[in-house]
This record gives C-alpha cells, structure tokens and sequence, in this order.
C-alpha cells in the first residue's frame, strides 16, 4: 500500500469533527511550500543584486542568443 494510499485510510476513518483540523494543517503545508518558494526567488535576486561580477550587466540580443544557441528564428 502507498504512503498516499495509506493517508487516505486513515483520514476514511478519522470523525468528521477532526477533518476540519486535519485540513488546516494540510492547507499550512501547502502555504510553507508558496513560502518557500517566495524566499527561494528573493534569495536569487539578492544574490545577483549583491554580485559584483561587472559583467553581469552585460547583454545580448535576442538574435544574438538564438545564433550562439543555433535556433533560427
């Protein structure tokens, strides 16, 4: 039986009064996820905001991308 598979039984058995619990915290698992993901983003934008490479401003093109890659556009 899957850990998933398993969950399900056991939520099939738990009183109705309980599942209203339970969802919370499902939903707070979920929330720490987008959460994580947030501070996941703010860390790379830091990091390049706290880089001091001098070529980080540096840029091409699109086409000069697609060339160095070998896509036509």
């Amino acid at each position: 039986m899957s850990e998933k598979e398993l969950a399900k039984q056991i939520i099939d058995q738990l009183p109705e009064y309980k599942i209203s619990n339970l969802l919370l915290f499902l939903k707070g698992i979920q929330f720490d996820d987008e959460l994580e993901d947030d501070f996941y983003c703010e860390r790379l934008v830091e990091d390049y905001l706290n880089n001091t490479d001098p070529e980080k401003h540096e840029s091409i093109t699109l086409e000069e991308l697609a060339k160095r890659e070998g896509i036509e556009l």
